[in-house]
């Protein structure tokens, strides 16, 4: 009988919304889960949050909201999507929308050791948990229908090459740059593979971003006047294009499945390169402090130097993106990747 009204429930579902936001990822989608943890990795102070809802520093490294707050707001959901660590929630508000993301993690594990955060293992454990709990408090049956229904949003990688393949030698010197490509990619499609059996269908996996453009990457590019270092966007876009590859393939071999692309790299390229077009004036710099090095505890109240206005700034601190660039980023996956779940 119960099986029956589980049924009855799938069949009545319509394809044109999402049931809720589940986030897995870095600091670009992190909303404050190392706060949480024994890390420096975090921004839970000011001007870190100054843009935010009552200029709150929550632990996203943003000057405000991140581009998964407003994919949430735009799929009619709520405007701020918690972080699964924050005791200040309850698995009822977790419900329509929940990141498990932590600053500084990676695809790899060797990534997360050497900065110590949340592993990405313990992200899907934390995933796990997450559903015995929801079972718990609307049952099984509703649990799965929200979790098929629910959009999953991956934003992973870049720190696997900035803190470690680029950094310490530990995967260097046993992996070339296609190898270790290589191996990312088999861990993403693991993660995807594990969610899969867990019930997610509605899955987007967001693209390598132009990680030469950083204002970190370019500050180290002195011989060239800060510019873009060439070599890191080649590497980006190798695996953006294995990305694809891996996307359509897992569409093909995953019964019920609707993976997507999220491409960033273009948005921020496009940001960069006509910086007008969207209001910024200042697309190698950060906001905070100098714009040069500064993130996390050197991105802090004492550093006179920050600027007045972050929406004319693509970046607000050396790593992460202003408030705005995260609008432009989620205003394009909205219009684009996320368009089959509208």
């Amino acid at each position: 009988m119960v099986l029956q009204l589980c049924f009855l429930v799938q069949l009545g579902q319509t394809e044109a919304k999402v049931s809720a936001v589940i986030v897995f990822g870095d600091s670009s989608v992190d909303a404050g889960n190392n706060d949480y943890i024994h890390t420096i990795g975090r921004s839970n102070f000011p001007p870190y949050g100054r843009d935010f809802y009552g200029g709150k520093a929550t632990g996203r490294f943003c000057n405000g909201r991140l581009s998964t707050d407003f994919i949430s707001e735009a799929f009619g959901l709520k405007p701020v999507i918690p972080a699964y660590l924050d005791p200040a929630y309850t698995i009822k508000d977790f419900a329509t929308g929940v990141t498990f993301a932590s600053a500084g993690t990676g695809l790899d594990n060797v990534t997360s050791d050497l900065v110590s955060v949340i592993p990405f293992w313990k992200e899907m454990e934390y995933f796990k948990e997450y559903k015995r709990n929801l079972t718990k408090f609307m049952g099984a049956c509703k649990t799965d229908e929200l979790l098929r229904e629910a959009l999953y949003i991956l934003s992973i990688g870049t720190n696997d090459f900035l803190e470690n393949y680029y950094q310490v030698p530990i995967r260097s010197s046993h992996y070339t740059v296609d190898q270790y490509e290589n191996f990312l990619l088999d861990l993403m499609k693991n993660f995807v593979l594990d969610i899969y059996k867990l019930g997610a269908r509605k899955i987007a996996l967001t693209s390598f971003t132009a990680f030469g453009c950083l204002p970190l990457v370019r500050t180290t590019n002195l011989f060239q006047g800060r510019a873009c270092r060439e070599d890191y966007n080649k590497v980006a876009r190798e695996l953006n294009v294995k990305l694809n590859t891996l996307i359509i393939n897992l569409n093909k071999e995953l019964k019920g499945i609707q993976v997507v692309y999220s491409g960033v790299y273009d948005t921020l390229m496009n940001a960069i390169q006509k910086p007008s077009s969207y209001g910024f004036e200042d697309v190698a710099d950060g906001c905070c402090g100098t714009g040069l090095f500064e993130t996390a505890f050197l991105c802090n109240k004492w550093e006179k130097k920050t600027c007045k206005d972050a929406n004319k700034y693509i970046f607000w601190d050396s790593i992460h993106y202003s408030e705005k660039m995260n609008k432009v980023v989620s205003d394009h996956a909205m219009k684009n990747a996320f368009a089959p779940f509208l």
